[in-house]
């Protein structure tokens, strides 16, 4: 029986793991949830503001990421996916807030991010109607393209780069390589407590690396202990006001699209990792599950934090690991709301070295990219699914590639060109009904005849 159950599932998706089995897998997504905790603070000295700031802004953040959290996985009858799909701050929303940020400050970001949210939820029931233009292999596409997204963040993270035209130093190439290979032979080699665990060891041996290569790591811990265990957030008046401008209106529809698509690829891998035996996709988990996105992002700009989204680090995790319990979606989030109140856990966790989360996240990713090959590649092939799949990523991986590019392409290219998962998905689709218009027709005659 034990060997039987290591080769399924360790856990299913609606299966409720024991007390200890759940705070430790828990724990394990709350560290790569930590990786977009980065975004607020640098959001902070952005736009030049103090460090309370910083903090408060981490702390509703945070909030709202650990109750998008729960509301996405908990099962609630009307709203949530019911998968194992952890809500971060969305990078997505980051350069459109910086914008509203230095146009109005702090309210009109909120304003703004609460519209956007609005729009995702206006969204989800459209979903149920894509069932023609996302046929299984553009269902793949996306959830490989899901992995793609964190190529860029998660490599530079790995050689621990902060800065553009920063050095790459061989000690960050070390403790990074060495984390990322500790968690793959766990996973490989690894069995029982070691093989679930992977991710969690590997970060803890990167911590270990990273300490006797550079004595900076070491400064760090010691400074947790000047902190303080627990604190209220000290709100200032910038979080007491909600403005909103007609003007960014358009660049925040746009994003709300793309978040919107991008979520959909996450919750179709979800899916896709939580359902193996389902041949088709079932549509209504996706649109709960995207309404409880956009519920998240407006909860998000309610409360004064920055935009948040579903996680395809953590999705990815689920599936390397087989552990695909909602309910520990649920205690992640809990544990999120927490910490954001302990000063003290939160800069711990915080300061774990770049190089440590980019390997935590490119372990992750890479069962993304190649569940979704797979997928892609499950049924015949055939000329037209050359060119939808290849024109598709070809221009969708361009916007990573030439991002200088599409910086002075016109207003109306700019709306479709921004992001390698939004774009490549638009693209398949379009090229998908285009390409297969002849069989339209044809079918239509015989259907007159």
């Amino acid at each position: 029986m034990t060997s039987e159950k290591d080769s399924a599932l360790e856990y299913a998706v609606n299966e409720v793991p024991p007390v200890g089995h759940l705070i430790v897998l828990s724990i394990q997504h709350v560290l790569l949830m930590f990786v977009s905790v980065a975004l607020p603070i640098i959001f902070t000295s952005q736009i030049s503001e103090t460090s309370e700031f910083g903090a408060t802004l981490v702390t509703f953040s945070m909030i709202a990421a650990g109750l998008g959290s729960i509301v996405q996985s908990v099962g609630i009858p009307f709203i949530g996916s019911g998968y194992l799909c952890p809500n971060v701050c969305g990078p997505s929303y980051f350069s459109v807030s910086l914008s509203a940020a230095w146009m109005g400050g702090l309210p009109l970001m909120r304003g703004m991010i609460l519209i956007a949210g609005l729009i995702e939820m206006a969204l989800s029931p459209v979903v149920q109607k894509l069932k023609r233009v996302f046929p299984k292999f553009i269902v793949g596409l996306v959830v490989a393209m899901v992995g793609v997204s964190v190529i860029k963040m998660s490599v530079t993270s790995l050689f621990g780069l902060e800065y553009k035209g920063d050095a790459i130093r061989a000690e960050d190439i070390v403790i990074g390589m060495m984390s990322l290979m500790v968690m793959v032979l766990s996973n490989l080699w690894g069995k029982g407590f070691v093989k679930i665990y992977c991710l969690l060891i590997g970060m803890i041996a990167g911590w270990v690396f990273a300490v006797v290569l550079e004595p900076k790591y070491l400064h760090s811990l010691i400074r947790i202990a000047e902190i303080p265990l627990f604190a209220l957030p000290s709100a200032g008046p910038e979080f007491r006001h909600i403005t909103f401008d007609t003007g960014l209106l358009v660049p925040f529809v746009i994003i709300a699209v793309s978040g919107s698509l991008k979520s959909f690829g996450n919750l179709l891998a979800a899916q896709k990792i939580s359902e193996p035996e389902r041949e088709s996709v079932d549509y209504v988990p996706i649109r709960k599950g995207l309404l409880a996105d956009g519920f998240s992002t407006a909860l998000a700009g309610l409360l004064g934090g920055m935009a948040v989204d579903t996680s395809s680090s953590n999705i990815g995790l689920a599936g390397s690991t087989k552990v695909l319990s909602r309910w520990i979606s649920v205690a992640a989030g809990i544990i999120f709301i927490l910490l954001a109140f302990c000063p003290k856990l939160t800069v711990a966790l915080t300061l774990m070295p770049k190089p440590v989360l980019g390997a935590s996240i490119i372990f992750a990713g890479c069962f993304m990219i190649c569940t979704g090959l797979l997928e892609m590649f499950a049924e015949e092939w055939g000329p037209r699914k050359t060119f939808v799949v290849g024109i598709a990523l070809m221009f969708g991986l361009s916007t990573a590639f030439l991002p200088e590019l599409y910086a002075r392409a016109p207003e109306l290219v700019k709306m479709f060109f921004t992001d390698p998962l939004p774009t490549t998905t638009i693209l398949a689709v379009i090229l998908h009904q285009v390409l297969n218009l002849d069989r339209l027709f044809t079918s239509l005659k015989h259907t007159a005849g």
